[in-house]
């Protein structure tokens, strides 16, 4: 008798599997990894083989078969990588598992997509180019590792100024595992970015390179999840989600733009594609390679760096003023006059520029001045956002959304006051000032669309001049010679954050948005408004200085017992009852005092603000033995969930939480 040990595919803590199932002669061919209805209870639902047996602890007779077998089924060794996942973040064997299924498998019937098409923004070159000094020791130290020359890292950090050519020595390294039989995977940090990625690799690789994220069609997503499971194509381009790619003999993981956050996934289970792609290059045999110019602390302390300090052009990198924004008038807006005059000089010269506030919508809140009434959402403890194209108040939480009102409801006074700028009213302003120069927005409002983000980049690309205004998703990657001028707005608002990280962030993002200047024979420039003109992130960043501001920090993060001078794990509990809630919380952190290492550090229940009209709190351990600490929350949740002391309370689990 054969038995198929099955872990069914819902997302309850109680359950423990997995479950065996035997299997009749039909299904004699089923392997690790095959997608099976089963029967469970008085339900029909599907699970994953994740074990083959002879034999079961239980008789035959209580052993039920599964209903049918699904065509497409996940290689073994993403089913392993599924199960690492959810046990490593504290998740579910479920949900770690659907991470590594194909997609949309309860499809049954699929209409044939033509070949995805990817819209070119840039231009790219089919035949290599010559590479610079720096590059070719990039290269040859990623060959080394690949061909297991003794004492070659298999772990690089490739550390390259803004424009220093990193995609070209990703390129070069990808052919070079191609050539020796094996398979790639490149993670960019934005589903935005994939196509510019993808144009860039197909045009020096060819049908080789499949696409995935979430943006296609389902049946997209599965014709390309097959392709590269098939060994049609053999390399791989997408966000985070793409490090599940089934793709066999894997020689190569790389990940642009290591520093970026969207690589931390929010939603359970909280992975972090960066760990995952270090855990499947460990079981594969594979070389890491992490590039950026502005790395995370941990990166630069742990792995070893290959640098690359000048830009393919030789050109230095643009100079950068810093606005004091306490110094200027107030009247003149959200824009410094200095900020003004640079963008009015682009206009007048017929070139580019980039222009980014990290927060969209119109204004970031309205009051009324009569009587001080604030909007604020009915469902989330947050301000409403104000959204004058659409004449509305938005809850950016929940997406909560009632008409801009045109007096207030409670004194009848007509003086509201929209306070704030977004990317909205900015791009308002320049619209005005600067015509006839076209503005293009690039945010989450214009970019919601199936292949917007694309669009606006490409409307951008082939204008004559213009200027580009966004949010961060302006910082990334992008590579257009035209632009002259990059100006930050508002660049210290992510200092304010009560966040460990708020540094490490504010000076990336400075440094990436003033990286997009002076790329062209024009050369350019880069302005910085901030409130905090001193504050080591931004002074650093304005200096191009990497090296300095990661040395500072990381002496201040050892000195506060930060990662990665430690480890932590955050734990967020959610209900509509605030009193049940409240229980939950504390019976949680009784029952983990009692079983956590002693020199971890448990912080809460704290209080968090109400989102989509659930109460929440949190928890924050910080330890200095991980695999410890994690196991001990691990074990603590899934005993409560048991015992049901859980029971009407979502819980969430975010091991090295972002």
């Amino acid at each position: 008798m054969s038995i198929a040990k099955v872990e069914p595919l819902t997302t309850a803590r109680a359950l423990r599997g997995p479950f065996d199932y035997r299997l009749p002669e039909e299904m004699a061919g089923l392997a690790v990894g095959s997608v099976v209805r089963v029967p469970f209870g008085r339900q029909r639902i599907l699970g994953v083989v994740v074990e083959l047996a002879e034999a079961s602890e239980l008789p035959p007779e209580r052993l039920a078969e599964p209903i049918e077998a699904l065509a497409a089924g996940t290689p073994p060794e993403l089913v392993r990588l599924g199960l690492w996942v959810a046990h490593e973040y504290c998740s579910t064997p479920a949900r770690g598992l659907r991470l590594v299924l194909p997609p949309g498998i309860e499809v049954r019937k699929r209409r044939a997509r033509p070949p995805l098409s990817h819209e070119a923004v840039g231009g790219a070159a089919a035949a290599p180019p010559a590479l610079l000094s720096e590059q070719e020791v990039a290269v040859a130290a990623v060959v080394a590792a690949l061909d297991g020359e003794a004492g070659a890292p298999r772990e690089r950090l490739l550390h390259g100024a803004t424009g220093s050519g990193k995609t070209e020595v990703y390129l070069a390294a990808v052919e070079a595992a191609l050539a020796r039989g094996r398979t790639a995977i490149v993670l960019v940090p934005e589903i935005g970015l994939a196509p510019q990625a993808v144009t860039r690799f197909q045009a020096r690789l060819g049908d080789r390179v499949a696409v995935l994220h979430s943006a296609l069609t389902e049946a997209e997503r599965f014709e390309e999840w097959r392709r590269l499971r098939d060994g049609e194509a053999s390399v791989c381009v997408g966000p985070r989600s793409a490090v599940f790619a089934p793709l066999a003999d894997l020689g190569l993981l790389v990940i642009d733009e290591e520093h970026d956050a969207s690589y931390k996934q929010e939603g359970d289970p909280c992975y972090d594609a960066r760990d995952v792609a270090r855990h499947r290059a460990a079981q594969s045999g594979a070389v890491l390679l992490a590039g950026s110019a502005t790395p995370r602390p941990e990166s630069w302390l742990e792995t070893s760096r290959l640098e690359m300090p000048r830009r393919v052009d030789g050109r230095r990198l643009p100079p950068v003023r810093v606005l004091n924004m306490r110094e200027a008038d107030p009247r003149s807006g959200p824009l410094h006059p200095e900020t003004w005059a640079a963008l009015e000089r682009v206009r007048e010269e017929g070139a580019k520029a980039i222009v980014m506030i990290n927060r969209r919508g119109f204004a970031p809140w309205l009051t009324c001045r009569a009587c001080g009434r604030h909007w604020s959402c009915p469902n989330c403890d947050v301000s409403l956002i104000v959204h004058r194209h659409s004449d509305s108040l938005v809850c950016h939480h929940c997406a909560h959304a009632e008409s801009l009102p045109e007096a207030c409801g409670e004194c009848g006074s007509t003086t509201l006051s929209r306070a704030g700028a977004g990317t909205e009213q900015v791009e308002a302003l320049l619209a005005g000032r600067l015509a006839p120069m076209p503005v293009f927005r690039l945010d989450a409002d214009t970019a919601s669309g199936r292949g917007a983000h694309a669009r606006i980049l490409a409307d951008f690309a082939a204008a004559e001049s213009g200027v580009l205004v966004g949010t961060q998703m302006v910082a990334k990657g992008h590579d257009f010679p035209e632009v002259t001028l990059s100006a930050i707005l508002d660049a210290d608002a992510t200092l304010r954050f009560p966040d460990f990280r708020a540094a490490e962030r504010t000076f990336a993002l400075v440094a990436q948005v003033a990286g997009r200047s002076g790329r062209g024979e024009a050369g350019g420039e880069v302005v910085v408004q901030t409130l905090a003109p001193t504050a080591p992130s931004i002074v650093h960043a304005a200096s191009h200085d990497s090296a300095a501001f990661l040395g500072e920090e990381l002496a201040r993060r050892r000195a506060l017992r930060y990662p990665p001078f430690s480890h932590l794990t955050r734990i967020v509990l959610k209900a509509e009852s605030e009193p049940r809630l409240d229980r939950a919380a504390a019976e949680l952190a009784d029952a983990l005092a009692a079983t956590l290492p002693d020199d971890t550090d448990l912080l809460g229940p704290a209080p968090m603000f109400r989102v989509r009209n659930r109460h929440r709190r949190r928890l924050l351990l910080k330890a200095a033995e991980r695999e410890a600490t994690i196991a001990a929350v691990r074990a603590t949740v899934e005993d409560l969930a048991a015992a049901r002391a859980l029971r009407d309370v979502a819980i969430s689990v975010d091991v090295d939480p972002q």
